[in-house]
């Protein structure tokens, strides 16, 4: 797939391409967001960028996860129905909004990223179907990301990643990882983009490409 100049970040290898009019189809019409690229090349700038409106008031919970498991689904054929049951679960975006309050804040801490986790995990907050730490740290990574100023960041733990990240890591080779071993790895790939001076989903993303 040919890269659009400029659209990617750094370590990014490609977009991820869906079928927009299928996803479309498949979801509520109020929970599509409209800037995401009708080509059906979803770039992860594309999903910070429905992540930044979200934050500002823009865009609504079920957008921002909409958005999300567009790009985290891509053109796995049953992406749209479980996105639609994990949407349905919470058609005012409440569970969404609450989970995501301490990491929509400027600088959201260790604190407020293992807050989220334990939400995201308690059937009483913000549990939803067909949402584990695979994707639900997806939303974490879009929504509570701060490029350019270090330290410890949310990222991506899901199957694939904790199946590479190395023992130091602190992650068990399983799905359904605790908050803490979550915030092992984020501390871990936090030293490693410190020591390489880059971000530190660069990190994960070259953990992923076999580096």
């Amino acid at each position: 797939m040919q890269t659009t100049k400029g659209a990617e970040l750094p370590g990014e290898r490609a977009p991820v391409a869906v079928n927009v009019d299928r996803w479309r189809a498949g979801l509520p019409p109020d929970a599509w967001p409209d800037s995401l690229p009708a080509t059906g090349e979803v770039w992860r700038r594309d999903v910070f960028a429905v992540a930044d409106a979200y934050r500002a008031g823009a865009a609504s919970p079920r957008q921002l996860l909409t958005a999300v498991l567009v790009w985290a689904y891509g053109p796995i054929g049953y992406g749209p129905w479980r996105a639609a049951r994990s949407l349905d679960a919470d058609p005012g975006g409440k569970r969404l909004a609450y989970a995501l309050e301490d990491v929509s804040t400027p600088a959201p801490d260790e604190d407020a990223l293992s807050t989220a986790y334990r939400r995201f995990r308690d059937p009483d907050h913000a549990r939803l179907p067909w949402l584990g730490p695979g994707l639900f740290t997806k939303v974490l990574y879009f929504v509570g990301y701060r490029r350019g100023v270090g330290g410890v960041q949310p990222l991506i733990l899901d199957r694939v990643v904790a199946g590479l990240l190395p023992a130091e890591a602190g992650v068990g080779r399983r799905n359904g990882w605790s908050s803490e071993e979550w915030l092992s790895y984020l501390r871990w790939a936090a030293g490693q983009a410190q020591v390489r001076a880059v971000e530190a989903d660069e990190v994960e993303m070259t953990v992923v490409g076999g580096g």
